[in-house]
């Protein structure tokens, strides 16, 4: 059993002790804190609440539906939704806050209460652990009998949402419709299975084969989309007479696509293509964390932009992406942050976007990735006993290197000319993680060992 309290929520396994898992008391008690920060912050007594499909999704929302009603605040329950659509749907309600019950990736005994501010988007550092005090402290003043919140069921805010994308200026239907594409869509079983069927029809996809598109949160799967997890997929891609495969996570944040021929045109170049669609059509910045892709630097500086890398987290993303003034941005595990509908990572609006880009490029897939520059990251990690200090090991490595560029905004990050490594600190257990990235598999993989082979030698001194 695990319960893993973060600055962007609390996440864990069903069942178990109180304290340990994420049991019906420490949801309660999790949820009570968030709305009691949200009453002393925003004097605001409304709370969006969405989730997406796993089994536990239904027990957790009535939990948390009913504490913040006894907190004496009002709930607008979207019921099976994405996660974009609850940080839209915040703003659009004029609510307080969001809550939204996924564990994202996580197998189906997981689950979380990732928080929203009233701008719909992930809380900062500082109010996390405020929620997080208050959550310690119990410090709840629950309404009295006539002051409680009432409760509202709404299902208008997908729609809304996907009309919001179909607004958009870059995104063309018409180029969508005369491509008419055939398109296989893989949705492991939860909340996609509702919206991308709805999103492609809206853009005038009529092929459509569904893999796992029940929304019952029975994972046919892993729930991450990697190569390793999307297998059935792009069988199915290989055999038949599809244009691409889509595949999202559970709460429809992370966008992941399957080539012609059911290989895969890679999470870390969902951004990258969709940017250059983008920044073919705007001169403008990019951003993504520090251990995604250089390509995203490539295209962008071919395009006369900038590119700026942020620390590791959605967060700090968007943080970096409002102080650049950055046009588009996100994460290379596939995920698109688009300014122009709102900072957080959409699949969605991912997808609206990648496909009239690739209609209008008139290319393949596979044609379309061998456009952009090809690296590989290896991403491995280092296990260190409880006596080293992490902190300088990493101080030491930066030392060692520092005639070349280094960032340290999270972890060391060292450039080698195109090529580079990301070392960052587990913050639960003493061990560093080691991303690095070349043009290929075996050069990134002989960075990384050369990386780690320096770690060693220092912990030996």
């Amino acid at each position: 059993m695990a319960l893993i309290k973060s600055i962007s929520g609390i996440r864990g396994t069903i069942g178990g002790q109180a304290g340990d898992a994420l049991t019906p008391v420490d949801v309660v008690k999790f949820a009570a804190a968030f709305g009691t920060w949200v009453l002393q912050t925003t004097n605001n007594n409304t709370i969006v609440v969405g989730r997406d499909a796993r089994i536990s999704g239904d027990m957790v929302n009535k939990l948390v539906c009913a504490t913040l009603q006894g907190l004496g605040i009002n709930v607008i329950d979207l019921g099976l939704s994405t996660t974009p659509t609850v940080e839209m749907a915040v703003p659009a309600r004029k609510a307080g806050g969001g809550i939204i019950l996924t564990a994202s990736h996580n197998p189906k005994q997981w689950n979380a209460l990732k928080l929203l501010n009233q701008k719909g988007e992930f809380i900062s550092d500082v109010e996390g652990k405020l929620v997080l005090d208050l959550a310690e402290q119990e410090a709840f003043d629950f309404a009295q009998v006539n002051e409680l919140g009432s409760y509202q069921q709404s299902n208008e805010d997908l729609k809304q949402h996907i009309d919001a994308i179909l607004a958009l200026p870059l995104v063309d239907v018409d180029a969508i419709k005369a491509k008419d594409f055939s398109v296989a869509i893989d949705c492991v079983n939860s909340s996609g299975g509702i919206a991308l069927p709805m999103l492609l029809e809206a853009l005038g996809v009529t092929k459509i084969e569904k893999l796992f598109c029940e929304p019952d949160g029975n994972f046919a799967h892993n729930p991450e989309p990697l190569p390793e997890n999307l297998r059935e997929i792009s069988r199915v891609i290989e055999k038949g007479k599809f244009d691409l495969g889509i595949v999202v996570d559970p709460d429809v944040d992370r966008l992941a696509l399957i080539n012609e021929d059911g290989s895969m045109f890679g999470e870390e170049y969902t951004l990258v293509a969709v940017a250059d669609y983008v920044l073919q059509n705007q001169v403008g910045n990019t951003v993504s964390n520090l251990s995604s892709t250089r390509a995203l630097r490539d295209v962008t500086e071919k395009a006369g932009g900038s590119y700026y890398a942020a620390a590791v987290g959605e967060v700090n993303v968007v943080n970096m992406m409002k102080a650049q003034n950055a046009i588009i941005g996100g994460e290379g595990n596939g995920g698109i942050i688009y300014p122009e509908l709102h900072y957080g990572r959409d699949a969605l609006v991912g997808i609206a976007l990648f496909l009239t880009h690739l209609a209008k490029s008139g290319m393949s897939m596979t044609r379309l990735r061998a456009s952009y520059p090809s690296y590989f990251i290896s991403k491995n990690k280092i296990e260190l006993t409880p006596e080293v200090n992490v902190d300088q090991v990493l101080q030491q490595m930066q030392e060692r290197y520092a005639k070349q560029p280094i960032n340290t905004i999270d972890g060391v990050k060292i450039e080698f000319g195109k090529e580079w490594v990301h070392l960052r600190k587990s913050n639960t257990e003493p061990i560093i993680r080691i991303y690095a990235e070349s043009e290929s598999n075996a050069t990134a993989d002989h960075l990384a060992n050369k990386i780690i082979n320096d770690i060693r030698e220092i912990i030996s001194i």
